[in-house]
């Protein structure tokens, strides 16, 4: 569904994508045929020695992302990759050492950093209109039917809430932090197949501000983000592309309301930004906050004690 996405946002830019791999190569005839594209391969893996590729989008399941991300930086090139972009923060720290070797680009897919909404309150943030940040708290549940052979629930494909729908979460904690937490507790729910159904999850970095997280893959929740600083809150719906928030104001209750960019271009924004990045011209990928968002979800899976097939 998401490379679907990326693959329209590409045509609403008047652009295309150049060319398409996947395992099973049918499925890829049937993509390059819908959007246009000219050259197909028979696996993937052919991606990486065309010379005429440029980035490599990756959009597999997440334990195979380091398998084609290593693939790709040591071909010479560019990675946008789906998140979460490892399985683990060593998995992500050998990426980032390889990626920066050979002077390439390796970003993970995060809507969160390129939506103009953002950019606009971090403006708003500096100026200290809201004072200082005291707390976030943070929601995001989804109903997935009780399938355990689904991708969502499957072990196998590095299913579980934390890799899913947290790393939202924490990439929105992460942009309104002054610095990364360093303090972490949480609690955990597993579904039969032994990934994380559910957590709760408390935060604290080095200015104490803190962030609660609740996440659930059972439990319908709104996806809410609310920013409280101590002149007022920044309340956001549909945060991970919302294009809107609400600042109340303490003093006096005042309702303000801020909008920027689109909900529908969110993957435009995001292959702007990549593009940017590769040509040099500003580099807006925040690899940082990916690297401190895989820290922290790596810490909590420890803690839990729940490795993935390929981490044991």
């Amino acid at each position: 569904m998401i490379g679907h996405q990326l693959a329209e946002a590409m045509k609403k830019r008047g652009s295309n994508l150049y060319s398409v791999g996947n395992r099973t190569k049918s499925k890829a005839v049937e993509f390059a045929s819908k959007f246009g594209i000219e050259k197909v391969y028979d696996s993937p893996e052919e991606i990486f020695s065309d010379p005429n590729v440029d980035i490599v989008y990756i959009s597999t399941p997440h334990n195979t992302h380091i398998n084609y991300i290593r693939q790709a930086l040591n071909a010479g090139k560019h990675v946008l990759c789906e998140k979460s972009i490892t399985l683990n923060s060593d998995e992500l720290d050998e990426a980032v050492s390889l990626a920066r070797s050979k002077n390439l680009i390796l970003a993970e897919a995060m809507t969160i950093y390129h939506m103009p909404i953002y950019r606009k309150l971090e403006e708003i943030i500096r100026s200290g209109a809201l004072g200082e940040l005291r707390l976030i708290q943070m929601n995001f549940g989804s109903y997935k039917e009780y399938d355990m052979k689904n991708r969502f629930f499957n072990r196998k494909l590095a299913g579980g809430a934390m890799l899913d729908i947290g790393v939202y979460a924490l990439s929105f904690v992460r942009w309104f932090m002054s610095s990364a937490p360093t303090e972490i507790l949480s609690q955990v729910k597993f579904a039969p197949t032994g990934v994380d159904e559910q957590a709760s999850i408390l935060l604290k970095n080095a200015r104490e501000e803190m962030a609660t997280v609740i996440l659930s893959l059972h439990a319908k929740q709104p996806k809410r983000g609310t920013i409280s600083f101590d002149k007022g809150y920044v309340e956001i719906f549909e945060y991970p592309r919302s294009a809107a928030a609400t600042i109340v104001w303490t003093a006096d209750g005042r309702r303000e309301e801020i909008t920027a960019g689109e909900t529908a271009d969110a993957l435009c924004y995001e292959i702007e930004d990549m593009e940017a990045a590769v040509s040099g011209v500003d580099n807006r990928m925040h690899l940082d906050y990916t690297i401190d968002v895989m820290e922290i979800m790596t810490k909590l899976r420890r803690a839990w004690g729940m490795k993935y097939p390929e981490e044991e």
